[in-house]
């Protein structure tokens, strides 16, 4: 198999970018662009680091970000496995990109950037919820932030295609593959959750 090593091979496959997603292209929180991103209420968390990538969802009951300034976002670290494989690659590597998902909406918008971590005090209170706080945030320097092409989520049908999630594995199916049976199982699963309900925040 042969593959396409150079971008200028890569070009000579696809030609020139169209002059509209080029022109959509904001470096900061615009009216709109505004208005978009605070209706997600998930986004996917995209990093780099010296191990390789990771993309990890985040989501909230409300905006799944908080708007400091129209430069940049703030994005908290709420209750998940602890691996923190994101926050790792963000101290190293500060490059990120976000995608915000809206459910019905075949439109996704990607914001690229910049991002550190902080665990502030006066940060983390800014999102306190039922006495309860993050433990850290992920604070967002704003590059670009664009719309994607809505052809994915139309081909695949994401909103409309009905729950096709019946017959897969479940998580305690998949823990005790790993695991040769030792963890997992319909135990995990019967656990699991009430036990997310309480450590939801």
């Amino acid at each position: 198999m042969k593959y396409l090593n150079t971008v200028e091979e890569l070009e000579a496959c696809y030609g020139q970018p169209g002059a509209p997603s080029l022109r959509k292209v904001a470096r900061r929180m615009t009216p709109l662009y505004r208005q978009w991103i605070m209706a997600s209420r998930l986004c996917m968390l995209a990093t780099v680091g010296p191990e390789g990538t990771d993309d990890s969802p985040r989501g909230d009951d409300g905006p799944a970000v908080l708007e400091l300034d129209p430069g940049t976002l703030a994005l908290p670290d709420w209750r998940g496995n602890n691996r923190i494989d994101s926050l790792r690659n963000i101290v190293r590597d500060p490059r990120v990109s976000l995608m915000f998902l809206v459910p019905g909406s075949n439109n996704v918008v990607r914001l690229n950037g910049r991002a550190r971590v902080t665990a502030d005090a006066d940060m983390l209170a800014r999102f306190e919820k039922n006495g309860k706080q993050p433990r850290t945030v992920v604070v967002i320097e704003i590059a670009e932030i664009y719309s994607q092409c809505a052809r994915a989520f139309m081909r695949a049908r994401v909103w409309s295609a009905g729950d096709e999630s019946a017959d897969l594995p479940s998580m305690g199916d998949i823990l005790a593959e790993q695991t040769a049976g030792e963890e997992g199982g319909d135990a995990y699963d019967k656990a699991w959750p009430s036990r997310a309900a309480q450590t939801m925040w």
